[in-house]
């Protein structure tokens, strides 16, 4: 099978969403499909381009067997409205106008956020005439809404049309929870259409093995952890995240020296964020900017507890943050600020707690508990990577995935019958 992948993250860049494309997409390659992914130049959060790489029309480079196509777009920084839609849309545009040029393929597939670059699944799939697979990772506009970035307006209504064109068009949805799937149901769109293929965890890098403690003392800010009780939260510093919350329980925390919060990462909320917590002179908070993913295994070897943590809007409800399947698969309990799928996902598997979202009392509390309690943390941690083991390992969740788009394709040509075709373009 020839997949194309369009997406505007992909490593070298570390978030979420590049790491589940290029785990989805190394596990296809891996088991012999031809893999390509349509991307713009490694720039995030910041816009600034990553060493190695130039805003080139057009340049390719392989890795891990997937050949990669790197467009040029409009770069600006996660932060701001105008500068970024004009980022977005300009990937729209490049996709569109190379696709005659990309690689031939028996599918496309495109991920929203940014929706935009999902939407450009739709036009790139008709150059191709091949079937279109919609991923949602984020139910949008209502995401942008959440955080404050959109106001409602004529524009809004707009972009939810947009979304529900898109719904319509896609011959299959995947989405990324239980609840963006009711979501997309509620906006007419058959259930039999959209497939839930939730985030997992490449099992292999985060492993218990793989964190060596050494290692830290060689990355700048981490030999302050030595000898304290870390609780990390690790990921992007950005207006839906309430980290706000996270300094003032280290606030209320000053009476326990050995306890230390580790904030790593970038984005829009980061340079405020350090600014506040040297006003309210924190020494119990060490912030780092964002790592390459190679030293993940260090980061968490000083990790003792890893926060996840969103702020509490309605919307919020309805998502999983992967950072949980990553500090279950390092056996680190969570202390989780999130409502909704994500609390119920924690409670069954045992393997933290969950507290109020922006509720610094009740995060302070977990932390105290915690602490104390050296044989619940190993219990937790214990429960929390045989859960991963045996319902979110990336590799089985890969061959699932694969398992929608063969069927798709066979469909297309057809040799079975599909029972979720999408709506005619």
């Amino acid at each position: 099978m020839r997949i194309l992948f369009l997406t505007h993250y992909f490593p070298p860049e570390v978030n979420a969403p590049a790491s589940r494309t290029f785990e989805h997409c190394r596990a296809w390659a891996r088991d012999g499909h031809e893999v390509a992914v349509a991307t713009n130049v490694p720039n995030h959060p910041a816009g600034r381009i990553y060493p190695g790489y130039r805003n080139a029309l057009a340049q390719t480079e392989t890795v891990s067997g997937i050949k990669v196509y790197r467009l040029w777009t409009f770069l600006a920084a996660n932060r701001g409205v105008l500068r970024r839609s004009l980022g977005y849309f300009s990937y729209l545009a490049m996709a569109v106008l190379a696709a005659p040029f990309l690689p031939r393929s028996d599918i496309v597939i495109s991920t929203s956020p940014q929706f935009f670059c999902g939407l450009a699944g739709y036009f790139v799939s008709r150059v191709k005439r091949v079937p279109w697979v919609l991923e949602i990772r984020d139910l949008w506009p209502e995401s942008i809404v959440a955080v404050g970035a959109v106001q409602r307006s004529l524009m809004l209504r707009w972009l939810v049309w947009l979304a529900n064109f898109a719904y319509r068009k896609a011959d299959r949805i995947v989405c990324v929870t239980d609840s963006f799937k009711a979501a997309i149901m509620a906006e007419g769109i058959p259930a039999a259409k959209i497939e839930v293929i939730k985030n997992g965890v490449d099992l292999e890098f985060f492993s218990p093995e793989r964190s060596v403690g050494p290692e830290a003392a060689r990355i700048p800010g981490l030999e302050n952890t030595q000898g304290k009780f870390v609780v990390s939260y690790v990921g992007t510093h950005g207006m839906a995240h309430g980290l706000d919350t996270v300094l003032a329980a280290a606030e209320m925390l000053r009476d326990l020296p050995d306890v230390l919060f580790l904030l790593v990462g970038d984005g829009a909320e980061r340079d405020h964020l350090v600014k506040q917590r040297d006003m309210m002179r924190l020494d119990n908070v060490v912030m780092l900017e964002q790592q390459p993913k190679t030293r993940m295994p260090a980061v968490w070897a000083v990790t003792d507890v890893s926060l996840v943590v969103l702020k509490d809007q309605p919307l919020f409800r309805t998502v999983i943050p992967s950072k949980i399947f990553e500090s279950m698969a390092m056996m680190k309990p969570v202390i989780l600020g999130v409502r909704g799928e994500s609390e119920e996902l924690l409670a069954e598997s045992g393997a933290g707690v969950c507290v109020q979202p922006e509720s610094p009392a009740q995060l302070a509390r977990a932390v105290r508990r915690l602490y104390a309690d050296a044989d619940e943390r190993r219990a937790m941690g214990l429960a929390g990577r045989r859960f991963v083991e045996e319902r979110f390992d990336r590799k089985v969740l890969a061959v699932r995935y694969a398992g929608l788009l063969n069927g798709l394709v066979d469909a297309r040509a057809g040799r079975t019958e599909s029972p979720a075709r999408g709506s005619a373009p």
